[in-house]
């Protein structure tokens, strides 16, 4: 009934415990952006398929991912670093069974781990995150926070994914966003990153909303500043307890990267 994508780099201490994760072990294909530990070598050994491509960008990876000879019309797509719960592959396969042909994805949200605990709320929880998808029927687009296009119905899943972005070290969280903000920084200097006006899609679409809220964030002034004060006020960051606090303070630090690399290319090109 369902087959199962996860795309790694480096993920030996990840991939097992997503690949276990799962109750449909017949179909699953890692697609690896060339790892050089054994993230590929624990897979086999699990019964995955492995591809081996060298990573271009988000959309391009994920897109590639989609397109793999898979056994079975429906697709569950996981980070390495996502664990699939008891109750919502139950829900997914209930939902999957009812479905008609006008439904094409679905959407579920991840509790983030941090610190030992789910950051309800320093998190940005809920954000919604495609990992259900009728094979042929969705593209994605846009390399940094993608935006995921479905050629028919999205439906919403009630259930979790469990989240663990920390498991490689708070040191790797900072050296890939760190990358991540140059990538960011560059589509903001350049133009591609803004959204002109606000439509349906805009706000009703996750990728789209997320997205056309940076562009608004990066217009105001001091804007990292009222990002770090909307996660741990507006949202209740604080009642996280000091994870919320800290995660908190690593998003601003993200947002300033993006800042200062933005403000870096532009007086760069006067």
């Amino acid at each position: 009934m369902l087959s199962v994508l996860i795309l790694t780099y480096n993920e030996e201490c990840n991939v097992s415990d997503c690949i276990k994760s799962v109750p449909w072990r017949t179909d699953v294909h890692v697609l690896d952006s060339m790892s050089t530990d054994a993230t590929t070598d624990l897979a086999l050994a699990l019964g995955a398929k492995i591809y081996r491509k060298d990573f271009v960008g988000h959309a391009s990876q994920r897109n590639l991912g989609l397109s793999l000879p898979f056994e079975n019309e429906w697709i569950v797509m996981l980070d390495s670093d996502e664990r699939m719960t008891d109750e919502l592959a139950s829900e997914i396969e209930k939902r999957i069974a009812a479905a008609g042909p006008q439904d094409v994805m679905f959407r579920v949200r991840r509790k983030d781990m941090f610190m030992g605990r789910w950051l309800r709320r320093a998190s940005g929880y809920p954000t919604w995150f495609p990992r259900v998808f009728r094979r042929g029927r969705v593209r994605v687009e846009r390399e940094i926070n993608e935006i995921y296009v479905a050629d028919g119905q999205t439906i919403e899943l009630r259930e979790h994914l469990n989240h663990y972005p920390f498991n490689k070290g708070i040191e790797w969280w900072f050296e890939r966003h760190n990358a991540y903000s140059t990538k960011e920084a560059a589509l903001i200097a350049s133009g591609q990153n803004w959204i002109p006006r606000l439509s349906l899609d805009s706000i009703t679409d996750s990728g789209r909303r997320r997205a056309t809220l940076k562009a608004i964030l990066y217009r105001l002034p001091f804007g990292p500043f009222w990002a770090f004060l909307y996660l741990l006020i507006v949202r209740r960051g604080f009642v996280d307890g000091y994870p919320g606090f800290v995660y908190a303070c690593m998003r601003l630090s993200y947002e300033i990267m993006i800042s200062a690399k933005v403000a870096y290319a532009r007086a760069s090109r006067s």
